[in-house]
């Protein structure tokens, strides 16, 4: 596997502060990370590896703890399931943290990632969790707003709500039992975890682990089995959830601005391109009052991509301070249309 460098930035004394550290031994497919500092707000790396015959995209994004689009939208012009050997692949390993609480569990749907945050030890840097998810699909979006963790089930049953069971008759497909038992044949995976939203929502494993990254569940959010493994004995009951939509971010470091946009899902659940005018917005908040000069064009084309690849589009003569923690911006509490129903996908 052939790697290029990390990035090089001009400030050393500011990354030290700005950048989050990595726990696991400089790869990409790390899940966990410790924050350097309450003001931390980008971590990991890209990296670039070369495929072997037998690989395929959907592979080599689940060894990196990736969504299986993330990986095909910044290689584009690559078969997904026949890349050919010798063939160098960007592993989109580095992203800005979200805004909002550092609590608990942080959806964002755009970006088809959740983040946890255990709570801190005394003594010790504060750690995030992160990993690919698969959201809800059209017509069936997944909900916005501020939750908790309410039930956690080992092997679970599935019990396919009416509306699921009508959908699959509807589509030709063969009608669902009532209840489908712990086992391979379980789309719920070997563990789940309910929100406190009414119509069921989960946080789930799966037996479809390819469609991990995808706008394809019921409104449930799901998991590689190994990612929802890690993940389950962490979590406790009552553990706040934060389902946030921040399709683009941007972040200072070491004097340079960087934003990192992803399709926006909107009330339907279908994506575009981001606005220009959602990154000008969260441009003036993050300016200040400091002089910076923005690369216009390359916004505009990170913005229209959608890589979800943190980018430098602007420069400061010299960065704003970066905000205390909690200090960022919150997320506000949204009350999400509801559907009534058995347990989603």
């Amino acid at each position: 596997m052939s790697k290029i460098p990390p990035m090089k930035w001009r400030n050393p004394r500011m990354l030290a502060t700005a950048l989050l550290l990595q726990v696991a031994a400089g790869s990409a497919s790390a899940t966990v990370y410790e924050l350097a500092g309450p003001e931390a707000v980008l971590f990991g790396r890209e990296e670039r590896v070369l495929t072997t015959y037998e690989d395929t995209l959907y592979e080599i994004a689940r060894r990196f703890s990736l969504g299986s689009e993330e990986v095909v939208r910044v290689n584009p012009g690559i078969d997904p399931w026949l890349p050919g050997a010798g063939r160098s692949l960007v592993i989109p390993g580095q992203r800005v943290l979200p805004a909002g609480p550092r609590e608990g569990i942080v959806v964002n749907l755009p970006e088809h990632r959740l983040y946890f945050y255990p709570k801190a030890v005394p003594g010790k840097p504060q750690r995030v969790y992160t990993y690919p998810i698969s959201i809800g699909k059209m017509d069936w979006r997944t909900p916005l707003g501020k939750t908790r963790v309410v039930n956690k089930r080992e092997r679970p049953s599935w019990v396919p709500p009416e509306s699921v069971r009508r959908e699959h008759i509807a589509n030709g497909e063969p009608p669902l039992p009532a209840v489908v038992p712990p086992g391979p044949d379980n789309p719920l995976g070997n563990y789940a975890m309910r929100l406190g939203l009414a119509g069921s929502y989960l946080i789930h494993g799966t037996n479809n682990p390819i469609a991990v990254g995808m706008a394809v569940t019921h409104g449930c959010i799901r998991m590689y089995p190994e990612d929802i493994e890690e993940l389950f004995p962490m979590v406790a009951v009552g553990t706040p959830v934060y389902l946030v939509n921040e399709p683009v971010k941007v972040a200072w470091v070491a004097g340079e601005l960087l934003l990192e946009a992803h399709p926006p899902v909107d009330a339907q659940g279908q994506t575009g391109e981001p606005e220009l005018t959602v990154f000008e917005g969260l441009l003036e908040q993050a300016l200040g009052e400091s002089v910076v000069a923005i690369h216009w064009d390359r916004a505009r084309a990170e913005l229209t991509q959608a890589r979800g690849m943190p980018t430098v589009v602007g420069l400061a003569a010299e960065a704003p301070a970066a905000p205390q923690d909690g200090a960022e911006g919150g997320q506000a509490e949204v009350k999400p249309e509801l559907n009534a129903g058995g347990n989603r996908l």
